[in-house]
């Protein structure tokens, strides 16, 4: 079928990682030729907005699309008070793009904890031998601070001691782990993942 373009607006600047989910669920579901993806990153603004509304319509001003997926972190809050936050929002803005939520039940940070070698890889470290200890992946979403679970992970990875280990920033090897996914099926065992799924397959007559 035809390119697909998406954007993804998220809350801060390791959301990025899941742009490489997205892809590949959107590969998933809908047979396109070519997927283009933009990262809507409004910090960089001299006057970035605030209110989820103001920045919505200007992701879409900025970086056109034909899906907006919109990432919000449940942070043990119900999920749904997240999507209705997302209905709401959209529907004070004019522009009538369709637009996908992506809400993991705590952090994002937590769909990464899936595969040793990715993160072996994103620490600079592929041939790294030192265990790591992940998670079971029906548990990730319960695990209380997904995103310093992760740094530590980073750290162990990169097997580096000493001086080269207080150096070595983890957080700017987050976005590096989804890169080195090549399969997210995976996350399927959880609840909100099975939901992003089910939305973008309602993108089918888009595309």
């Amino acid at each position: 079928m035809r390119e697909l373009t998406f954007t993804l607006l998220a809350d801060g600047p390791s959301d990025a990682a899941l742009i490489p989910i997205l892809r590949w669920s959107l590969r998933q579901h809908l047979q396109l030729t070519t997927i283009q993806s933009e990262w809507a990153d409004l910090r960089r603004l001299p006057n970035p907005p605030r209110d989820l509304p103001s920045r919505i319509q200007e992701a879409l001003k900025l970086y056109p699309c034909d899906v907006l997926f919109v990432h919000r972190d449940a942070e043990n809050q119900n999920p749904d008070l997240r999507y209705r936050e997302v209905k709401e929002a959209m529907e004070r803005v004019i522009d009538r793009t369709y637009y996908v939520c992506v809400v993991p039940v705590r952090m994002q940070e937590a769909w990464l904890l899936i595969n040793q070698s990715a993160i072996r890889r994103a620490a600079g470290n592929p041939n790294g031998t030192k265990a790591l200890a992940l998670p079971d992946v029906s548990e990730i979403e319960s695990i209380p601070s997904p995103k310093e679970r992760l740094l530590e992970l980073l750290k162990d990875a990169s097997e580096l001691r000493g001086r080269r280990l207080k150096k070595f920033r983890p957080t700017k090897h987050v976005h590096l782990i989804a890169a080195n996914i090549s399969d997210f099926s995976p996350l399927r065992q959880l609840p909100a993942f099975q939901r992003l799924e089910a939305d973008i397959l309602q993108l089918e007559n888009l595309a």
